[in-house]
């Protein structure tokens, strides 16, 4: 015998237990959520603008360095699952317009920040709002759309803006930077958030579970030791190896999240519903969530750096250059849904796997030595391969009731947390050792360049450039050759990975799945 799904607060429903009629404010509350998600996005690209202005003013250690560029993802990841329950509960407009709140307040904090202590606090802060902001996007679209065609019309509209604000990010941050200090990075936040505030008050309608059943407070404190735990570990294991640190920090993410998936499994409300993977068609929609941000996160940054470095662009010309994978994502991402209605989602969503898999692999087949037009329309290709996952989210949200739609949110927020950390991690540590092997310590040696010297050429293309430049230009052009080297196999294993991810999806989606039926 089965329960029916309680009624979601706020939603009207006519007379007959028919669907759930369209709210009237439910296109101009989409604008507001998109344009939330779009400074988030942003602001987690723009740090890596500002990095070189915060190191020239604070003077951070090395270890200060690392946690600003950490804390953000490590207090994302840690309170998604948990904000995304309390949203369910306390109300999901409340938990959006407490983010945006906090997001703002924080950014605006930046103006006391006079150390790298007060920087990280402010990130961990920012981590805090963004964490809440996130998962209440999707959940809100989930509700504010019962229509499945419309939903997965509004969910292209929303994977077309994070692919904007992953793109845009470096060309703001670079405009600014030009201008003003590394502050207006972070300042540029307050108004479009205070806006937000204003905006989603009066447009978005309030949602909430009404029998969402007692709050399990163990389960959420295991939630969050765990998911912190498994980040921290997969982003240290990929910088240091197999250290004591990692180890233990791995060791507290299996025991504390082992106990969290065994208390949501036999618990009748849970904090977060892990029975939704038993969906072939909403495990699909996670696979894809994961192996694309995994590839992404390492050929981006590695990206980013072979056209600073090795080409000599400035942080804005790079940006800009960055473009052509934002251009084919925005305009294929509100076309997927019409051309997963016509060929069926599987066929969409395994195509733009492959995709995605061509982009990379352009990389490594393209000609030689790579320049910039290969990487132009590699780039082009993977946005169109991203424009057309935007179906991913549809998939993922239609396959959760209402009620539950914030664990769907939160597991797909998850799993692009934690592909980019697998990604740098990984693949990361994959065009360490390559690049490593193109610049080997004899060649160093030969140079006269040893010790913690060598140490600092081989560890970044950055610290190689600035160590060879007073030897010689031979030995500047073999460290950017050994760079170079290392993206284009790291474009080769990104493409291997995403046609790996195509042939699971097309065995795991439902040949039949179409997103215009009412619920999956």
């Amino acid at each position: 015998m089965t329960t029916a799904e309680p009624v979601e607060t706020g939603a009207r429903v006519p007379q007959g237990g028919r669907a759930a009629a369209p709210d009237p404010r439910r296109w101009a509350g989409l604008a507001v959520l998109s344009a939330s998600l779009l400074l988030v996005v942003m602001d987690m690209t723009v740090l890596n603008v500002a990095l070189p202005g915060i190191a020239a003013d604070l003077r951070p250690s090395s270890i200060s360095l690392l946690w600003m560029v950490d804390v953000y993802s490590l207090v994302v990841s840690g309170l998604l699952v948990t904000w995304a329950a309390v949203g369910d509960r306390w109300g999901r407009k409340r938990m959006l317009l407490t983010g945006f709140a906090l997001f703002g307040l924080a950014s605006l904090a930046v103006l006391w920040a006079d150390s790298p202590g007060a920087v990280i606090a402010v990130r961990a802060v920012l981590g805090v709002g963004g964490a809440m902001i996130m998962p209440s996007t999707l959940s809100m679209i989930r509700n504010l759309f019962p229509d499945p065609r419309e939903r997965a019309t509004a969910l292209g509209v929303w994977a077309t803006t994070a692919a904007l604000g992953g793109a845009l990010g470096p060309i703001l941050g670079g405009a600014l930077l030009e201008a003003f200090s590394w502050h207006s990075a972070f300042l540029v936040n307050v108004p479009v958030m205070a806006v937000a505030v204003v905006a989603a008050w009066f447009l978005l309608p309030e949602s909430r579970n009404p029998h969402p059943g007692p709050w399990d407070a163990v389960g959420a404190v295991l939630s969050i030791i765990g998911m912190v735990a498994l980040v921290y570990a997969i982003k240290h294991i990929g910088k240091d190896g197999l250290t004591g640190g990692a180890l233990a920090a791995t060791a507290v993410a299996v025991a504390a999240l082992g106990w969290f998936v065994r208390r949501c499994l036999n618990r009748e409300h849970p904090l977060l519903d892990v029975r939704l993977l038993r969906g072939r068609a909403f495990s699909a929609g996670i696979v894809t969530a994961l192996t694309v941000s995994t590839a992404a996160a390492a050929t981006m940054l590695l990206l980013a750096q072979w056209m600073q470095v090795v080409q000599g662009y400035s942080p804005l010309e790079s940006g800009v250059r960055l473009l052509p994978e934002a251009v084919g994502a925005a305009v294929f991402s509100p076309l997927a849904p019409a051309i997963a209605h016509r060929i069926g989602a599987r066929a969409v969503l395994s195509g733009g796997l492959l995709l995605i898999g061509a982009g990379f692999v352009t990389l490594f087949l393209g000609p030689r030595p790579l320049g910039y037009p290969t990487v132009a329309v590699a780039l082009l290709v993977v946005g169109i391969g991203l424009g057309a996952l935007a179906v991913a989210s549809a998939v993922i949200m239609a396959g959760a009731p209402p009620a539950r739609s914030g664990s769907a949110a939160a597991f797909e927020e998850t799993s692009y947390e934690l592909g980019g950390a697998l990604g740098v991690a990984v693949l990361g540590s994959l065009a360490a050792a390559v690049f490593r092997h193109g610049l080997p310590a004899s060649d160093l040696a030969a140079a006269g360049i040893t010790g913690p010297a060598a140490g600092q050429a081989r560890e970044s293309i950055a610290g190689a450039v600035e160590v060879a430049r007073p030897v010689g230009a031979h030995l500047v052009a073999e460290a950017e050759h050994a760079f170079t080297t290392s993206l284009e196999w790291t474009g080769l294993a990104g493409g291997a990975l995403m046609l790996a991810a195509a042939v699971a999806v097309w065995l795991l989606t439902p040949r039949d799945l179409d997103l215009a039926d009412s619920e999956h």
